[in-house]
């Protein structure tokens, strides 16, 4: 049973956890929640969880397959999908003072990454010019070493 459509889907036997919550979150409606992951439940029992890579199963009477939500992400359909592009880490020093970090998922270029790529490039033209000259004076090397045998 699919919380955000109400609806009850059908999957061949063998089918992956993960394959089914990707059909099951291209057909929802824009508007509504996407599911993060299967669970099966039985009143009185605690849920098992199924992994993307994990086969789902029928544990058997008064078990039911239904997918978890998040309902943060309501509002994402089919046509938008998240990306997250910043996250937000909380860290304590020494226990009395949190720090809080922005991490960015866009690279950073600094001074320090375009002078590697230059630096890179000469050592490029350097080793070619090293084999240009190399090559131009092999034929002289191959009359040096015919002449002194």
């Amino acid at each position: 049973m699919c919380k955000s459509s109400g609806r009850t889907r059908r999957f061949a036997a063998g089918t992956e956890a993960g394959f089914a919550i990707y059909l099951i979150n291209k057909k929802l409606d824009f508007g509504l929640p996407l599911a993060l992951h299967i669970e099966a439940v039985k009143e009185g029992e605690e849920p098992v969880s199924f992994g993307p890579n994990a086969v789902l199963v029928d544990y058997g009477d008064g078990w039911k397959l239904e997918t978890v939500t998040d309902v943060e992400f309501a509002g994402v359909g089919k046509e938008k999908r998240v990306q997250p592009t910043k996250v937000k880490i909380s860290k304590s020093l020494g226990g009395s003072h949190p720090s809080e970090r922005t991490v960015s998922s866009q690279p950073v270029i600094s001074f320090v990454y375009i002078g590697k790529i230059f630096l890179a490039i000469i050592f490029i033209f350097a080793l070619g010019a090293v084999f240009t000259l190399a090559l131009e004076n092999l034929p002289r090397l191959i009359l040096f070493i015919n002449s002194s045998m």
